[in-house]
C-alpha cells in the first residue's frame, strides 16, 4: 500500500491535498481542517515535507494533536478519518477530511474563531461574503430565490466584459451599500452563477464557467 501514498505525494499539494512535516501546534492544524471541511474536502499527510520528501512522524503525539485540532479547536468540530502508513520504514499519518454540510467550521485566529477556506494549495481566511455563502449553503434545502434586478443585471453584464470584480469596485460602480453588494454576491455564488478566487490577497468574483 506504500504505492498509494507515494502516488498521492507525486501529485503535489493542491486544493484537496496538503503536506505537513509535523503537527507542532494543534490550533494551526485546525485551520487546515476548517479549510478542507468548508471547501471541497481533502487529504492531509503528516510526516511529509512540502517538497514531497517523507520524513515520517516521530510519535503518536501527532494523532492526539489531530484529534485536538478537529474536536477541541474547530467549532463545530470537524469529522475526519485517520490511517497510519509505513513507507520505507517511516510512518506517515493520513487524515481525510470530507466536505461538510454543517459549516462554516471555525478555527483559532488571533484570539478568536474564524472560518477558513482552501484555494489552490493554501488556506485563507473567509471574508464576510464567503462566510455568508457558507452559512447559506447550510440552509440550502430552503432554496435561494434570486431576483434579477438592476444591480444583478449590471453585475452579470459587467462580468461578461471583464474577468472579475471586487466587492469594493461593485459597491462604487453601482453606488449601493456594502451590505446590499454583499447580499447580491452571496446569492449569485450560492446558486452557482458566480464563483470566487484571490488575486494579490484580495477576493475577486467572476462568472462560474
Amino acid at each position: 500500500m506504500s504505492r498509494y501514498i507515494k502516488n498521492l505525494i507525486r501529485q503535489g499539494e493542491y486544493q484537496q491535498l496538503d503536506f505537513k512535516f509535523e503537527i507542532a501546534d494543534a490550533k494551526k492544524i485546525a485551520r487546515t481542517f476548517s479549510a478542507f471541511a468548508n471547501t471541497t474536502g481533502g487529504t492531509l499527510l503528516i510526516g511529509v515535507k512540502d517538497n514531497g520528501v517523507i520524513v515520517g512522524i516521530k510519535t503518536d503525539e501527532e494523532i492526539y494533536m489531530a484529534e485536538a485540532a478537529a474536536d477541541l479547536y474547530c467549532q463545530p468540530k470537524v469529522s475526519y478519518t485517520g490511517h497510519n502508513w509505513k513507507i520505507d520504514g517511516k510512518w506517515v499519518l493520513e487524515l481525510k477530511i470530507p466536505k461538510s454540510e454543517h459549516g462554516p467550521h471555525l478555527a483559532p485566529w488571533k484570539n478568536k474563531k474564524m472560518a477558513f477556506i482552501r484555494i489552490g494549495d493554501e488556506n485563507h481566511l473567509a471574508n464576510s461574503v464567503i462566510y455568508k455563502v457558507l452559512l447559506q449553503k447550510r440552509h440550502q434545502n430552503n432554496g435561494v430565490l434570486v431576483k434579477y434586478l438592476n444591480e444583478e443585471e449590471f453585475l452579470l453584464n459587467y462580468l461578461k466584459q471583464h474577468e472579475f470584480i471586487t466587492l469594493s469596485a461593485f459597491t462604487k460602480l453601482m453606488n449601493v451599500t456594502r451590505y446590499k453588494a454583499e447580499r447580491i454576491l452571496v446569492n449569485l455564488i450560492s446558486v452557482g452563477i458566480l464563483t470566487y478566487s484571490r488575486i494579490e490577497n484580495t477576493y475577486v468574483y467572476m462568472l462560474n464557467q
